[in-house]
């Protein structure tokens, strides 16, 4: 079988399999944020921690609990490594450096998991179960909670609250993540991804002498690194080790787990607001982007020029013979379609144009179709702009799900969008007019351009891939990356749950002939038209110094 029809077979299968899960997932995720029942286990968590699972909160008093919460996060994490020496299997390694110890935490807690370090070098398995392995879990369930929250601001009418982060958060781990972590863990570890507490094992070299390879529980960490779109490593080689993604059944299990829960939500989100169709319209969305930049990137890999590449077939540079093209390019654009980050090659190797369509993918927003909750609260988020653009032109206020759009929602909204591309132009511009970051960059030109633009729009939105080129260790990339981080992460957080208390409070109107329809191909076209304007205006200029230079040279 051709390296295409293999990838094509396997995109089959992914379709497949998503179709088989998503309404039976999308419907569970509607009963589990909307029921009022607790279970025995959440009871006793609401007691220890002094929760009244019965009050609901402020817009306000909910983003307190996610900063406060992720706060707390961050300082027990950047603990943890810190004290990693004095820790059971700590294996012998030192504390972790406070930059880097610093760095790592917020990156986990922010669910963008950059990691500039080698993992399997630096932690020993106690931090990285008891502390990166829970932070996946806490991080994609905080983002499940804000999206949640931000529904509940379309569905619910004059009120001010939009329920409570702590139920929300408890729910959202042991539901929803904790199980189908667990079952996933099982298969892959069935099918040879590694799962051991031993540090290493002897392997004999060819010239007689022994060199140890690195053990890790990687099985448990790889079911919630993809499942929770979070994406570090227990490796330093990532997904592309053969010990976290050993053949191309694990690949695809892998790609699927990525997926699932933000395809799903679609469905969760038309059965919270009453009507399936608005889910169905935001997929269609999600799955018409997926498909375009996928086709960008497998395309320009399997025909990119150069010598080596037209002796090879294709651009097989950083790609596992393993995968190949298609399945590269396929888990290349699931993980930077979504807030994962996790790779299986190196995106620094990948042509100019496949490069660039796996930036793009970032700079879209990672609304294609985006995190565990960041996607569907990103892509709300471009529809209330979507709205508000659509009612300048007919000179009508404009309505998103019988909710008016005025100027305090739309202000939140356009808060939430701008964030990520100043955060992104900003950092990539100081970093570049820095005497030193010619010297992190291992390239120059178009190339090392796109370098540094990936590596602050993977931070600035929560993705934690890379550009391998760049080395990121200094003291500025580690402090303007974490920088990053948060406020990619936080100011959209906040700005959406300010446009879910607003929309929350008023009263619903009914619609009427000049309603524009929210369920057809006409707002689903206008919603990604506004989607590609807002990246194409803000980000342009510099693709056009990137990767659409290299590409062209």
């Amino acid at each position: 079988m051709s390296d295409t029809a293999a990838g094509l077979l396997q995109a089959g299968l992914l379709l497949v399999a998503l179709a088989a899960v998503y309404r039976p997932l999308g419907d569970y995720m509607a009963r589990v944020f909307s029921t009022e029942k607790h279970t025995k286990a959440e009871r006793g968590l609401y007691r220890l921690f002094r929760v009244n699972p019965g009050s609901e909160q402020h817009w306000k008093t909910y983003a307190s609990a996610v900063i406060g919460f992720s706060f707390v996060s961050v300082v027990l994490l950047y603990l943890l490594q810190r004290l990693q020496a004095i820790l059971p299997w700590s294996l012998g390694k030192e504390p972790v450096s406070p930059a880097v110890a610093f760095n790592t935490a917020v990156s986990f807690v922010t669910n963008t998991n950059w990691q500039s370090y080698s993992p399997e070098a630096t932690m020993g398995h106690f931090v990285q179960m008891a502390g990166l392995t829970v932070q996946n879990f806490l991080s994609a369930a905080v983002g499940l909670s804000v999206a949640v929250a931000v529904v509940r601001g379309f569905v619910r009418s004059k009120t001010d609250r939009l329920g409570n982060f702590w139920v929300d958060l408890t729910r959202g781990t042991i539901r929803i993540l904790l199980p189908i972590a667990f079952v996933a863990a099982i298969v892959l570890i069935a099918l040879g991804v590694v799962q051991s507490l031993k540090s290493g094992v002897d392997v004999l070299n060819p010239d007689g002498s022994t060199s140890k390879i690195a053990l890790a529980p990687a099985a448990s960490q790889e079911a919630i690194k993809e499942l929770g779109t979070n994406g570090g490593g227990i490796f330093n080689a990532n997904s592309s080790h053969p010990f976290e993604n050993p053949n191309a059944w694990t690949n695809l299990i892998e790609i699927f787990l990525i997926l699932v829960i933000p395809v799903s939500l679609t469905r969760t989100f038309g059965k919270l607001v009453g009507n399936t169709r608005q889910g169905h319209v935001l997929l269609s969305v999600m799955a018409g982007l997926f498909t375009a930049m996928l086709t960008v990137t497998w395309l320009s890999e399997a025909h990119a020029s150069g010598p080596a590449s037209l002796a090879a077939g294709a651009n097989l540079e950083g790609k596992e013979q393993r995968f190949g093209i298609g399945l590269s390019s396929l888990f290349a654009n699931a993980t930077t379609g979504t807030s994962t980050g996790a790779v299986n090659s190196m995106h620094d190797s990948y042509s100019g144009l496949g490069g660039g369509g796996a930036l793009l993918n970032m700079l879209l927003g990672e609304i294609s179709p985006g995190g565990v909750g960041t996607g569907l609260y990103g892509i709300l988020v471009m529809a209330v702009i979507a709205m508000f653009l659509a009612g300048l032109m007919v000179g009508r206020t404009p309505e998103y799900l019988g909710k008016k759009l005025g100027k305090r929602e739309v202000t939140c909204a356009a808060v939430s969008m701008l964030a990520m591309p100043t955060v992104v132009l900003l950092g990539s511009g100081i970093a570049l007019m820095l005497a030193g970051t010619p010297a992190a960059m291992t390239n120059s030109g178009a190339h090392g351009l796109s370098e540094v633009l990936y590596a602050y729009a993977s931070a600035g939105n929560n993705n934690g891939s890379a550009f391998g080129g760049l080395t990121a260790t200094n003291d500025w990339f580690q402090s303007s990356l974490s920088v990053a981080m948060l406020l990619g992460r936080f100011i959209p957080i906040i700005a959406v749950l300010c446009l879910a208390g607003s929309l929350a409070s008023q009263r619903k109107v009914p619609e009427t002939a000049g309603t524009l329809p929210t369920t057809g191909p006409l707002f689903a076209t206008l919603l990604a038209g506004t989607i590609v304007l807002v990246a194409a205006l803000t980000f342009i200029p510099a693709l056009a110094l990137g990767p659409i230079a290299e590409a062209l040279a």
